[in-house]
């Protein structure tokens, strides 16, 4: 099955002070902005009090206590205040995202308990599905829209764009205009639960090219196990109801509870959490809630430890 390339590097940290999207660029220039003008409260602050302990020890003449309030309590931080609120407010407006732009990537991303359902509309009517993970093209537009059905949760990629809340009953939209490929991690930034610490996701920004070829290949179905090992799992698969939860498109299992499986083997981890180690997805599997508290899957640790390993073959050869 075709793939498209994925940067092999490790997921850049949640930093604002790294940006790799345009509005990620904007929140940073304003940082540095703000920072400068602390800065210059607080040096203004320590100038004053060293004015205060060393002036008047040869001068014998204490400063006019109204001097100090009209100048350091009123016209300076009114004179920061104007500049920082003159610069920064008029732009605001720029993280505002009113509607997909001509030619933009659209894709839904909904807040579940505890993981990211990720879906690519398609032509046909259909869609690409992925959990924790969000895949975009690098110098162009993605309009995302944002949605939950159970409690309120913050999308946020530090290095990519601004925060936005995910709140019940309502749809929020963010713009993502990555500048370069990479892999950058995002997190829920509103505490929603048991495991909110371990809500985290990816967003992976490949080349244009790239990014087609894989949408193109995500699309299709899952491709049949090629193992013993994994056509054991297969078995399992079905004959444990894990498809009344899971679609693995191109098998009859057609569950939308959790997530799509259709190419689980082919993502960087399951659960959000969990790095592409089979010991890891066995423990996954056996038992959930010891990986993430909460979690709504049922434990599996009543098939044994041989089916265990057979489905985990089966989950690895889903590409």
């Amino acid at each position: 099955m075709l793939t498209a390339a994925v940067p092999a590097v490790a997921a850049q940290p949640l930093s604002t002070l790294e940006p790799a999207g345009v509005d990620a660029e904007r929140i940073a220039v304003f940082f540095w902005w703000m920072g400068i003008g602390a800065g210059i409260v607080w040096l203004a602050a320590m100038s004053f009090v060293a004015y205060c302990l060393w002036l008047p020890s040869r001068s014998r003449q204490a400063p006019s206590p109204r001097r100090v309030v009209v100048t350091g309590g009123m016209v300076l931080p009114s004179v920061l205040l104007a500049v920082l609120v003159g610069g920064i407010v008029p732009h605001t407006n720029d993280f505002v995202d009113t509607g997909a732009a001509d030619g933009a990537l659209r894709v839904r991303v909904a807040g579940e308990q505890w993981w990211w359902r990720v879906r690519y509309p398609r032509p046909d009517g259909g869609d690409v599905e992925l959990a924790n993970q969000l895949r975009v093209p690098a110098g162009r537009t993605t309009h995302v829209e944002l949605s939950s059905d159970n409690v309120i949760h913050a999308f946020w990629v530090p290095s990519l764009a601004g925060k936005i809340d995910m709140i019940p009953g309502r749809t929020t939209y963010l713009t993502l205009e990555p500048t370069r490929a990479g892999t950058f991690r995002g997190v829920c930034a509103e505490y929603c639960g048991t495991s909110h610490a371990r809500m985290t996701f990816d967003v992976v920004v490949l080349a244009p090219d790239d990014f087609e070829r894989w949408l193109m290949a995500e699309a299709g179905p899952a491709r049949a196990p090629e193992t013993a090992l994994g056509r054991a799992g297969a078995a399992a698969f079905v004959d444990s109801g894990c498809g009344g939860c899971h679609t693995v498109r191109g098998t009859p299992a057609a569950g939308v509870i959790g997530p799509d499986l259709t190419h689980v083997g082919a993502r960087r981890g399951d659960a959000s959490v969990l790095p592409h180690a089979n010991d890891d997805l066995e423990v996954w599997l056996r038992q959930p809630d010891l990986v993430k508290p909460g979690a709504l899957m049922p434990p599996f640790a009543a098939l044994g430890a041989p089916r265990l390993q057979a489905l985990v073959s089966y989950l690895r050869e889903l590409r």
